[in-house]
């Protein structure tokens, strides 16, 4: 004799749900940090006369980044209930449902975050056109030696004008005093071929007119006849 049994699906173990309900749960944070790097534009001399010459650039530039990241309330461990699954009388049905035996420290995983960080961000940029830079410099150089050569035609005209006028006046006697602090002005110059006679006096010695001494006697006098002898 042969009997079939209905299947049936066991969805509760002693009054407990037994339908499986898995549930998943997880949690995640990104953090995006960039470091934006401008290019400026090419360093440029002026040399004047509208000369400007540009030439290559190198940008440095240093950076620190931190970053700190926290939960509140922060707790390191938490207590995971182990229950009473005793069933004695293997009748299916827990003894003590939802009985708490004990609790079990269980670590939370939760942390705090904290990141620094140093860095170094470099470009450079260099004009391609060398001729042009070349014919800049060259044009550079030019305007520096014709302002070199303006500057001691200046520099030429003030001594001479400085020769002239300390010439003249030391032709009328007139100069600064050697303890004036502009008597270097004209210490340098040199008056030639001048017969100017400085004002001056000298001492005649005073004899005496009443009583002159003679110079000889009547002996030393001599016959002079005029006309016929």
């Amino acid at each position: 004799m042969t009997g079939f049994m209905p299947s049936a699906m066991a969805e509760t173990v002693g009054g407990v749900s037994a339908t499986a309900s898995p549930i998943a749960n997880s949690s995640g944070s990104v953090t995006n940090q960039a470091i934006q790097v401008l290019q400026g534009p090419y360093i440029t001399n002026t040399y004047g006369n509208g000369i400007q010459c540009q030439g290559p650039t190198l940008n440095v530039t240093p950076y620190a980044t931190a970053t700190a990241s926290t939960q509140k309330p922060f707790e390191d461990y938490w207590d995971s209930p182990v229950y009473d699954m005793s069933d004695l009388n293997d009748d299916g049905v827990l003894d003590n449902p939802g009985n708490i035996l004990y609790y079990v420290p269980t670590r939370t995983a939760q942390k705090d975050n904290y990141n620094f960080s140093l860095g170094v961000s470099a470009t450079w940029s260099k004009p391609l056109d060398k001729k042009l830079q070349e014919q800049c410099k060259q044009a550079a150089a030019a305007n520096i030696d014709m302002m070199n050569q303006l500057t001691a035609n200046k520099r030429l005209d003030f001594e001479i004008a400085r020769l002239k006028n300390c010439g003249s006046l030391m032709k009328e006697g007139i100069s600064f005093h050697p303890n004036s602090p502009y008597y270097s002005i004209c210490a340098d110059v040199v008056v030639q071929n001048v017969n100017n006679i400085a004002p001056h006096a000298h001492s005649i010695p005073s004899g005496n007119r009443n009583n002159p001494n003679p110079n000889g006697g009547a002996e030393d006098l001599k016959t002079i006849s005029i006309g016929n002898q």
